[in-house]
Parts: C-alpha cells; structure tokens; sequence
C-alpha cells in the first residue's frame, strides 16, 4: 500500500511537470492544456489553477454519468494542475527551436512515465479519463468515440480561445499511446500481487519434467481429474502465452 501511494504521488506531480515542460517549449499542447491555456488567457488565472478547476468540474459531470472517484481521481485533481503551476512559474519559457522541440520531447516522454505510474497504482482514474468511461457506460460510446468527441471538442474551444495548438499537439497525439504501452506494464503495481502463488498452489513434483520457472503453473492447469490433459511443455507454453496477453 505504501509504495503504491508513493508511486500515485510521484506519478501526478510527474505528469503535472511534463505538461509544464510542454508549455515552456511553446510548440503546442494537449487537448485539454490548449483548453485550460485558452481560459487561462480570458480569465488571468495561472494554467496549472486552471487546469485544477477544470477537474473539478468535470468531476462534477461524473454525478449524471453515476462514475464513483477514487483517490487517485481526488489527487489528480489537487496535484496535476498545482505541479504545472510550479514548472511554468519556475522554468521560463525556452528559445530557438531545437531546444523547443528538446523541451517537448522531454515532456511527452515525462507524461508518458507519469502515466504508467500513477494508473499503474489502481487508485482510480483522472477526473477527464473518468468522463470518457461514464460515457460509455450510460451511453453506450465506444470509449474512442468519447474520447474523440470530447478531446476534439475541447481542443476547438481552446483553439478558438487562443491555446496553443502545433506540432507539439500532434506529437503528443500520436505519442502517447505507444509511450505509456511501454510504461504501464513496467510500472503496474498488480503485476506482483497478480503473479503471487500460494506454495498449496504450486506444482511441486520434481519428476514432472518442468524447470524451476515453471513451479508457478497451477495444478489445475495441467491436470484434470488426476490425469493430464496434454504434455506439460504444451500445458506451460499455453499459460506463459496466455498470461503475456493479458499483461499487453
């Protein structure tokens, strides 16, 4: 639990310091930031207490969609917005290009760590990754769909409010999901709780023909009624391969 908490807290004032670092290098945002930068720009507020704001609102949305926050969602509110706060007010904003798209870079590359850290800590999604799943389960939406029709709404209105929309956006679009496919597994805190094995569940026989990597195979896997269903190799090959598909 401990290091499960650590991992929420670091990974929410990560990706509040990745987007800052997006925001310092001035080639464009996501959606959402081109939507709290547009607001920003109108209301005189800082972006980052903007972007807390916004949370919390759309938090609100979660009421009719009948979604149920948990901490992570709670935290998310109060830390992301108040990390990119801190990066923006204390790193100034770069010059001349390469250093821009350095900045940039740097930034997808944080939020996608981020990303893997504080999901991978199962406290419960972002208030704006909330939204996309109440979505669909009320109203049936594909999760893309969702997730398309509120991003590329949010985007227009940021857009038209004078948020900053480039390459960098485009880089993040199509960044992000790769990147945070690599990181989530790596930093998944179920995968050890998951891969736990009472010794009572473990196949002991020395005389079995499997290796020492195999003892985590259920005896039920392989046997059935007290006779095995197929060789063991095959039975051991069937669950290494079924187990790396539910992890990716």
């Amino acid at each position: 639990m401990t290091r499960r908490v650590l991992q929420l807290l670091v990974g929410l004032v990560l990706y509040g310091v990745g987007d800052g670092l997006m925001i310092i290098a001035g080639l464009g945002v996501d959606p959402w930031t081109v939507f709290a930068q547009g607001l920003a720009r109108h209301t005189g507020i800082g972006v980052g207490w903007i972007t807390n704001i916004v949370g919390v609102l759309v938090l609100l949305l979660w009421i009719p969609l009948r979604q149920k926050p948990g901490l992570g969602t709670l935290l998310n509110v109060l830390l992301v917005g108040t990390a990119i706060q801190a990066t923006v007010t204390v790193i100034p904003p770069v010059q001349g290009l390469l250093v821009q798209v350095l900045v940039l870079l740097a930034g997808v590359v944080v939020v996608a760590l981020a990303s893997g850290l504080y999901i991978g800590a199962h406290f419960g999604p972002g208030p704006r990754d909330g939204l996309m799943t109440g979505m669909n389960a009320r109203l049936g939406w594909p999760i893309w769909v969702s997730r398309l029709t509120v991003e590329v709404s949010v985007l227009a209105i940021g857009w038209l409010l004078g948020g900053t929309v480039g390459v960098g956006t485009v880089v993040f679009a199509l960044g992000i999901g790769p990147l945070v496919h690599i990181a989530l597994p790596l930093l998944d805190t179920a995968r050890g709780r998951h891969g736990d094995q009472k010794p009572s569940e473990s196949v002991a026989p020395a005389d079995s023909g499997r290796t020492r990597a195999d003892a985590s195979v259920p005896r039920g896997i392989l046997l059935r009624g007290g006779v095995a269903t197929y060789d063991d190799a095959r039975a051991v090959r069937d669950v290494r391969a079924a187990h790396d598909r539910s992890e990716w």
